[in-house]
């Protein structure tokens, strides 16, 4: 579900109820190991982009200094349009 390679955090598969919890404190112990922000998280392998994927990665970003720690990159439509419906579009930095 969640792997750091090459300085980055890809997210893969789906985030659902049975498991965010888990996808949440795998990144988190990644973050804050991370010592150089911005940290990339890659969701080019995210299966399914939904509301509760987009809180997992919203509590990651406020564990991050000054909480724009994070740059997402790899953002599928359908996520994108999930940021758009709940206006953090100006919050999270998409690359």
């Amino acid at each position: 579900m969640i792997q750091y390679i090459d300085q980055q955090l890809i997210v893969s598969k789906t985030i659902n109820f049975s498991n965010a919890e888990q996808v949440y404190r795998a990144g988190l112990k990644y973050i804050q190991q991370h010592k150089s922000f911005p940290l990339i998280v890659d969701l080019g392998q995210l299966e399914q982009g939904n509301t509760l994927s987009l809180a997992v990665l919203v509590q990651w970003l406020r564990q991050t200094p000054n909480n724009k720690g994070l740059h997402f990159k790899n953002v599928s439509e359908k996520m994108l349009k999930v940021i758009q419906a709940c206006h953090l579009q100006d919050d999270l930095k998409l690359i």
